[in-house]
């Protein structure tokens, strides 16, 4: 509780309708000092990694979580208290106080503590999953600063001690991985979609051969341009959706209305080290297939670094899927809730197929459409899956047209 001596900074609201993050680094430590809109810890949300401010100056006297633990929106995250010879020391955002020079705090390492003070438990998740599981924190050697006990080193404990998670000759336990807070949102939008739409799928066989073609072509014609087939997939959607508006929508159970929607914000799945990510190029059809390209880029390049922006992995309304840069043919992929449909691509591999009446070998690959029913039918599904096939077999004639 913040007092006249101490400050508490609360995690503040982080938007986009989310409600916790987890510490993923401090960027300071207790007894550093710190300054106005100062970044002082690293933390991840469903949406992505943000280094979140500090609103007041001072030096820091508590660090409340630990990396890898959860704070909810409006719990404290540190306290900071007075510097030494300012009095009261905290200096709020909008005070009117002449704001000192900005710089960043001087990490060094915490001092070790004493024995007799281990373990050093600052986190009530903390403590409150130990005291679940029956766990005494005085064996629980901590990993953080000066010893700290994180909830990984909890959670590898309780791992450790489990009934179960290994054999009596003596195999190594079995590994609990806790999931991220980006991966526990993925997990629960995939599960919210399994539980409540009615999805159909429907699939096609399409000759790609021309469009690898396609893409040599375009590449040589637009040195430093990164036209993927993913992009060319994206942009043969993207003119499929303006066609075929009813796979564009999402439906609204509680008023029992589909919404079709007359922009496209096209998410596309990226495998980052952070796990799944959809990333979302916003308003799709206002794009060429170049700017479209040097979008995609930006946004794949962001989801594997971690630096995109909340508003970067929201309102999606059509998601396309290139999982067959994983050797697989088909999938059956999993519509992105609240969205409608997702179409995926499978590998592009040789097979026999008949052109002009004759046995030829060409690239083929696999197109597949999974759709909310509520949503729309199968015949507006099957002529927009036909329509980007259709693209995907006459590239050069559907670009001169789109």
């Amino acid at each position: 509780m913040s007092t006249p001596d101490r400050r508490d900074f609360l995690l503040p609201d982080l938007g986009e309708g989310l409600t916790e993050g987890q510490v993923v680094e401090w960027l300071v430590q207790v007894g550093d000092r710190v300054s106005v809109d100062q970044p002082v810890a690293r933390i991840e949300t469903a949406k992505a990694v943000a280094e979140v401010p500090v609103p007041f100056e001072g030096v820091v006297v508590a660090l409340h979580a630990g990396p890898g633990d959860t704070v909810a929106v409006g719990q404290p995250l540190l306290s900071v208290g007075p510097a030494p010879h300012e009095g009261s020391g905290a200096v709020l955002v909008g005070s009117g106080t002449a704001e000192p020079p900005r710089r960043r705090a001087t990490r060094r390492p915490a001092p070790p503590l004493p024995p007799g003070d281990r373990p050093r438990v600052v986190s009530p998740v903390v403590r409150r999953l130990a005291a679940e599981h029956g766990l005494d924190l005085a064996g629980v050697a901590g990993s953080g600063p000066a010893g700290l006990v994180t909830r990984k080193d909890v959670e590898s404990a309780i791992a450790g001690a489990g009934p179960g998670d290994g054999s009596p000759d003596g195999e190594p336990p079995a590994r609990r991985l806790p999931l991220s807070a980006s991966r526990r949102a993925m997990v629960e939008r995939l599960s919210r979609s399994r539980r409540e739409i009615p999805e159909a799928t429907v699939w096609v066989d399409a000759d790609a051969t021309a469009l690898l073609e396609a893409r040599e072509a375009l590449a040589a014609a637009n040195p430093g341009v990164r036209v993927s087939v993913l992009c060319l997939l994206a942009r043969f959607c993207v003119a499929g959706l303006v066609r075929h508006p009813e796979l564009n929508a999402t439906f609204d159970p509680e008023a029992g209305e589909v919404v079709q929607y007359p922009w496209v914000h096209l998410g596309f799945a990226a495998q980052t080290p952070r796990g799944l990510m959809v990333p979302v190029v916003r308003h799709a059809e206002r794009r060429n297939l170049v700017g479209l390209a040097g979008e995609l880029e930006r946004l794949a390049a962001g989801a594997r670094n971690g630096s995109l922006s909340p508003s970067d992995l929201a309102g999606g309304t059509f998601t396309v899927n290139n999982y067959g840069i994983y050797g697989v043919d088909g999938s059956a992929a999993i519509i992105n809730h609240p969205e409608a449909a997702i179409l995926g691509l499978g590998r592009i591999e040789e097979r026999p197929w008949v052109v002009g009446g004759q046995l030829a070998v060409r690239k083929v690959t696999q197109l597949t459409l999974a759709f909310d029913h509520r949503v729309c039918d199968g015949e507006p599904a099957g002529r927009f899956l036909r329509f980007v096939a259709d693209c995907v077999e006459n590239p050069v004639v559907a670009l001169g047209h789109l």
